[in-house]
């Protein structure tokens, strides 16, 4: 028993790590050489629930919280938190433990390891700063050449029509790019909350109601010109800015030339989440002008666009040009969403 008891403090102590070992109920009975050399502290000093104090100020109830629910659940234990180094420097540590079970489920022992991961931390900072800046950046640039449109419209009123609505499209874009790229760090939503009906109700926002068509009629009723209907799914940064593009490419397609360019025209958008693991989205126009067949050719726009979709999201591309609208099926991998 002692044999292999020496045995395993030798392995433990060749590990770059620092491995920790309790009882049961928590109590911290071991440390290999690492921890000692890394904290500096007596040997010792840190049994029982002094491990703590080893912790920043404000990383100490949080790691409390999260190791009592695992001591209660039997769950793993996984944190990070700001370790106290020698020299004083807290550095950022993965803490990770998990139970070691008697053959009757009962918890024997608990042996958790402490990682060093401050430089990864550090590195992951620094990206996220310059994607903030980027992203900040590009917002102006949107806000730059809206002015300028504004501005130029003012002095051309025939342009005025023509300018608004380019406004209003440079705005949704802005909008998206915001909404999956927020440049401010107390914006940072988690990512599985912004999702595609999210991405679509910000781009359909200049086209989904006829506000020209209500005021002649004088009506006052909800007359949605584009409808957004069925199951909903996360969408990652990449994946958005390229169905975004699609999206806005159709739109503008429908304003000049499909159904949104008559007042009684309609879009209707349909999600559907397929059994294979893929998403559908379907783009269904009604009550435009009679289609007569695909266009002769594609313009540069709608080509960046496809690209986008086929190379960024892998999507399966159909469309259907009855004489009653268009329709266009998306299909793409649920995993290629999320990118």
């Amino acid at each position: 028993m002692e044999t292999d008891q020496a045995r395993l403090e030798a392995i433990l102590n060749t590990m770059p790590q620092m491995v920790w070992s309790t009882q049961p109920d928590g109590y911290h009975d071991y440390y290999n050489n690492r921890w000692y050399e890394f904290t500096g502290v007596p040997y010792g000093s840190t049994d029982g629930a002094a491990w703590n104090g080893m912790f920043h100020a404000d990383d100490q109830a949080r790691a409390w919280e999260r190791w009592r629910k695992s001591l209660a659940t039997g769950e793993p234990y996984e944190i990070e938190y700001r370790l106290r180094r020698h020299d004083g420097e807290y550095r950022w540590t993965f803490g990770r433990a998990l139970p070691i079970r008697r053959a009757d489920g009962t918890i024997e022992r608990w042996f958790g390891t402490c990682t060093d991961i401050h430089d990864l931390k550090s590195s992951e900072e620094q990206r996220e700063l310059i994607s903030r800046e980027l992203s900040h950046r590009i917002k102006n640039i949107f806000a730059v050449v809206s002015s300028l449109v504004t501005l130029t419209s003012r002095k051309d009123e025939a342009a005025r029509p023509f300018a608004t609505g380019l406004v209003q499209r440079l705005n949704s874009l802005a909008q998206v790019h915001e909404y999956i790229q927020p440049h401010n760090p107390w914006d940072q939503a988690d990512p599985a909350s912004r999702t595609v009906l999210g991405l679509l109700r910000i781009l359909g926002r200049p086209y989904m109601h006829d506000q020209d068509r209500r005021a002649s009629s004088g009506s006052g009723a909800d007359d949605a010109r584009l409808a957004i209907s069925g199951d909903d799914a996360p969408v990652g940064a990449g994946a958005g800015t390229a169905l975004a593009l699609i999206i806005h490419e159709l739109a503008t397609n429908a304003v000049k030339y499909g159904s949104l360019s008559r007042p009684d025209g309609h879009v209707a958008i349909r999600r559907d989440i397929l059994r294979e693991g893929q998403f559908q989205l379907t783009w269904q126009e009604r009550g435009g002008p009679v289609v007569l067949g695909p266009p002769s050719h594609k313009g540069f726009g709608t080509m960046l666009a496809y690209r986008g979709a086929t190379g960024q999201l892998g999507a399966l591309i159909e469309q259907d040009w009855a004489p009653e609208g268009l329709t266009v099926r998306l299909t793409i991998p649920l995993e290629n969403l999320k990118q």
